[in-house]
Parts: C-alpha cells; sequence; structure tokens
C-alpha cells in the first residue's frame, strides 16, 4: 500500500511538543495529491488508510491516532491516548485526550472537550462549551452541552 500523506519540514511547537504539517501524495476523498493538512506530532497520528485527514490547523499528537473515515479539522487537538475512528468529525476548537473514544458518527465540536475513558458514539453530537468525561457514555441521538459524566 502506498502512502497517502507525508510529514512536511514545516514544523510548530505546542506544549514544548513539534508537530509536523502533512502533505497528501495521492487523491483520495476531497484531499487532491499536494493538499496539506492540519499537524502530526508522529506518523503514526494518522493512518495511511482510509479516507481520514487532517485539515486546516487541526492537530494530533502523543499517542492519539485518526483512522478509518474520520477528520479533524479547524482548530480541533486530538492528544495523548485518544482515537477517533469510523465517520467521526472533531472541529472548531474542540479537544479530544485522555483515553477518549469518538467513533461512528459521532461529532464533537465549538469548545467542548471529551477526556478521560468518555465514549461518544453512533450519532452524538457534543457541543457547546461542554465537557464529557469519567465513564460517560453517549451514543446515537444524544446531543449533550454542558457538563456531563454519565452518572
Amino acid at each position: 500500500m502506498a502512502n497517502k500523506y507525508k510529514l512536511t519540514k514545516e514544523s510548530k511547537k505546542i506544549f514544548g511538543i513539534t508537530l509536523y504539517r502533512i502533505q497528501a501524495l495521492k487523491d483520495f476523498g476531497d484531499v487532491k495529491a499536494g493538499d496539506l493538512g492540519g499537524w502530526v506530532e508522529r506518523e503514526r497520528n494518522l493512518s495511511q488508510s482510509g479516507l481520514c485527514w487532517i485539515y486546516d490547523e487541526g492537530k494530533v499528537f502523543g499517542y492519539a491516532k485518526v483512522s478509518e473515515n474520520a477528520w479533524v479539522s479547524d482548530n480541533a487537538q486530538v492528544s495523548e491516548n485518544a482515537w477517533v475512528y469510523g465517520d467521526a468529525i472533531i472541529s472548531e476548537d474542540a479537544k479530544v485526550y485522555g483515553n477518549a473514544r469518538i467513533f461512528e458518527h459521532a461529532k464533537v465540536s465549538g469548545k467542548a472537550w471529551v477526556f478521560e475513558h468518555a465514549q461518544v458514539s453512533g450519532n452524538a453530537w457534543v457541543f457547546g462549551d461542554t465537557e464529557v468525561f469519567g465513564d460517560a457514555k453517549l451514543n446515537s441521538g444524544e446531543y449533550i452541552e454542558g457538563f456531563y459524566t454519565g452518572e
């Protein structure tokens, strides 16, 4: 399997960690060969298979991973051991970190934070100034704005 992107020499530091801009090597989904994407710490942060991509100023670092058809955009951050997969979307200024999992068709946007062991799945949407954390599990059809721990 040929790689779909490479790390460029363009870099920036965030929290003392060096991130590298990604560049598409071939066409896939709405991404064209040569398009610049967002930022990763290492190649492991973004799968070379599927339609997954990091757009704009999106950042993925630590041991976090984006795979399958998921995407991260705007100024969103995915870090630590978080995993975004399926057809999930992380956008705007959202932050996903810790051991959080965002998958299926879930969306996290606005200034929402999902962290610790929280899971957002199905067609759930977390938005606004929301925090979802602890062992919270949100799934199909749930829309959360505010604080949610699953308790």
